[in-house]
C-alpha cells in the first residue's frame, strides 16, 4: 500500500489502546508501521537493485524486528534530545513495550502489503516465495477515508467535550480507531467474496476452445467489483474485465489474447540477466517483447531490447504505460550491456549474460 495508508493505520493502531499502555506509543507505532518501506533506500545503487530488494528483508518477520529496533531507537533519541518530556508524567515510556507495539505495526505493514497484488515475502530468507491476496489496489480510497474519519472524528468530539467542560482521563478517540479497523477489515472481507466469485467467474469457461491452466483477478482502485481478469492457456494468456456481480464472464469485445512468445536464443539471454532472473521469480504472468536495435543507414542490428511485462498490471483496452516493465539491452553477442526497470531504457550493470 500507498505510505499514507500505512501511517493512518499505525496512528489508528496506537488511538485503539496502545497509548494508553505507554508513553511514546503514538509516534512509535504510526513511524513503525510505515518504517519498512525503508526499503526505497536500495534504489541509490540502481532502479534495478530496488526493485531487486523492495518487500524483501524489511517486509519479513525477521526482517522487521530489526526495523523495530531501529524506529525504538530513533524514538529514544528524540525523546532524550527533548529533554525526556512526555504528556502524562504518570505515564512513563516502557521500552520493552513499545518494541513490541513496533513490531505489532510493523506486522500491520506487511499484512497491508500481501492485500494488494505486488505481493510480499514474509518468510525471507528462509523463502523467497511472493504471496499476495489479490484483493485491494495499492490505492484505496474506502480505507483512506475510514482511517482518517477514524482519526478525525474523535478529535472532533474531543474539542466538543473541551468547550463544555468535560474532562477525560483516558486519551480521546479510542472507539474511533478502533471502528475503522473493523471497517478496514469489512472491507477486506467484501472484496475477498467478490475476488472469489471473480476466479471462479474466469475459471468455468474455455477460451478460444481452450481450458485455462490457472486464472487470477486483480483489483481496480474504485470498486470491489470490477476486476482485471488474466488466464493462462498452454499457448496464450487471455486478459479480459471482470464484472463478479455476474454470474459469468462475457469478455466479447473486451478480451484480449497475447500468444506466448517463442523462445530465442534473445529471450533467454535477457532471462538469464540479473533482472531478468529478479523479475521471472516476481511475476505471475510475465510476457516478454523483444525489439531489434539497428543503427546506419542499412538498418544494421546492433544488439536487442527484451521488455518484461507482468499482465498482472495491464488493464485491457488501456495503452497505459506500465511503471512495472523491465527492460534488458543485448548487444549482438547477445552480451547484457543495460538493465532498467521502469518505463524507460537506460543502461545498467553490464553484467554479461552467460
Amino acid at each position: 500500500m500507498e505510505p499514507i495508508t500505512h501511517f493512518l493505520t499505525g496512528a489508528c493502531m496506537a488511538r485503539a489502546g496502545l497509548n494508553r499502555k505507554t508513553a511514546l506509543a503514538t509516534a512509535t507505532v504510526t513511524l513503525a508501521a510505515e518504517a519498512p518501506d525503508l526499503d526505497v533506500l536500495g534504489e541509490i545503487k540502481g532502479r534495478v537493485f530496488g526493485f531487486a530488494h523492495h518487500r524483501g528483508f524489511t517486509h519479513s518477520f525477521l526482517g522487521i524486528a530489526l526495523v523495530s529496533a531501529v524506529v525504538v531507537g530513533f524514538v529514544y533519541v528524540i525523546w532524550r534530545l527533548r529533554g525526556r518530556k512526555v504528556k502524562d508524567p504518570e505515564l512513563p515510556p516502557r521500552w520493552g513495550l513499545l518494541f513490541g507495539f513496533a513490531y505489532l505495526a510493523g506486522l500491520s505493514h506487511i499484512l497491508l502489503d500481501y492485500t494488494n497484488n505486488y505481493g510480499v515475502r514474509p518468510f525471507w530468507p528462509i523463502s523467497e516465495k511472493w504471496y499476495s491476496w489479490d484483493i485491494v489496489f495499492i490505492v484505496d480510497p474506502v480505507i483512506l477515508i475510514l482511517l482518517t474519519l477514524g482519526l478525525v472524528l474523535p478529535v472532533f468530539f474531543s474539542f466538543i467535550d473541551r468547550e463544555i467542560g468535560v474532562r477525560r482521563k483516558q486519551p480521546a478517540g479510542r472507539w474511533g480507531a478502533i471502528l475503522a479497523l473493523l471497517g478496514v477489515v469489512a472491507l477486506w472481507g467484501v472484496r475477498d467474496y467478490e475476488h472469489r466469485r471473480a476466479v471462479n467467474a474466469l475459471e468455468a469457461r474455455t477460451y478460444e476452445r481452450a481450458d485455462p491452466i490457472r486464472s487470477s483477478a486483480f483489483p481496480l482502485w474504485w470498486t470491489p467489483f470490477r476486476w482485471v481478469g488474466a488466464v493462462e492457456t498452454r499457448n496464450f494468456y487471455a486478459t479480459m474485465m471482470v464484472d463478479s456481480t455476474t454470474p459469468e464472464v462475457d469478455p466479447d469485445g473486451e478480451m484480449q489474447v497475447l500468444y506466448k512468445p517463442e523462445e530465442t536464443p534473445v529471450t533467454r539471454a535477457a532471462k538469464r540477466s540479473y533482472l531478468g532472473r529478479v523479475y521471472l521469480d516476481w511475476a505471475q504472468y510475465p510476457i516478454t517483447e523483444t525489439e531489434p536495435l539497428t543503427s546506419g543507414e542499412q538498418g544494421e542490428i546492433v544488439g536487442y531490447l527484451v521488455r518484461f511485462k507482468d499482465l498482472r498490471f495491464q488493464q485491457p483496452g488501456r495503452a497505459s504505460r506500465n511503471i512495472l516493465t523491465g527492460n534488458v539491452e543485448l548487444d549482438r553477442n547477445l552480451n547484457v550491456v543495460g538493465e532498467n526497470f521502469g518505463m524507460h531504457r537506460g543502461r545498467g550493470t553490464g553484467v554479461p549474460s552467460d
